[in-house]
């Protein structure tokens, strides 16, 4: 029985797909070009999450609905249903992202298996002031600390251990205490509106 739940446990990873000229490119062509199908689709939600929020009507509503529900609804804006809708599609996106964690670059699932990991995507979003082009670049940057620490431990380097495990954790301590009293979210964010 215990062999049968630790091959559940083990489901097969996506396969890399390399991009035909962009994964030949040095340096970026291999971390960039040469993912799993899920990294390409992710590439393409931020594009459509930065369309969708600053080139669509929806998007002007939702930014309104955060930034000022009350003055939302006044002019006909459903706050409550673009709030649910928008949940709902954070969650989705969440939801493909976990996917992607368990199925693309972990391979398995396990108790405490992100190590915090929803903690610098919070700093990536305050990092990235809350645009989805530039959180997907704080993003990255993070990604490449956290794969640093693995690779100067592969290598053998000099650096203690324990540095290279707060690496990625340092950095986004570093990056969002710079910006601290700068950056301000949407206004409204966490708050309920209740509709008088």
């Amino acid at each position: 029985m215990a062999r049968d739940l630790v091959a559940l446990n083990q489901p097969e990873r996506f396969s890399q797909i390399d991009v035909p000229v962009l994964s030949q490119i040095p340096i970026l062509g291999p971390l960039l070009f040469s993912q799993s199908l899920i990294v390409y689709l992710m590439y393409a939600a931020v594009a459509v999450v930065f369309l969708a929020l600053f080139k669509t009507r929806w998007g002007l509503r939702l930014r309104a609905v955060g930034e000022y529900p009350k003055a939302a609804d006044t002019v006909g804006i459903k706050v409550y249903r673009t709030r649910y809708i928008s949940v709902m599609l954070g969650g989705a996106l969440a939801g493909i992202g976990g996917a992607f964690f368990t199925l693309g670059a972990v391979g398995s699932f396990s108790k405490e298996m992100t190590s915090g990991a929803g903690y610098i995507a919070l700093a990536a979003l305050i990092f990235g002031r809350w645009n989805p082009l530039y959180a997907a670049a704080a993003a990255l940057m993070f990604g490449f600390a956290q794969n640093l620490q693995s690779v100067l431990s592969i290598i053998g380097s000099d650096v203690p251990s324990q540095f290279l495990l707060m690496l990625p954790y340092a950095l986004t301590v570093v990056a969002v205490a710079g910006l601290v009293g700068k950056v301000t979210g949407p206004a409204a964010a966490g708050k309920a509106y209740i509709k008088s």
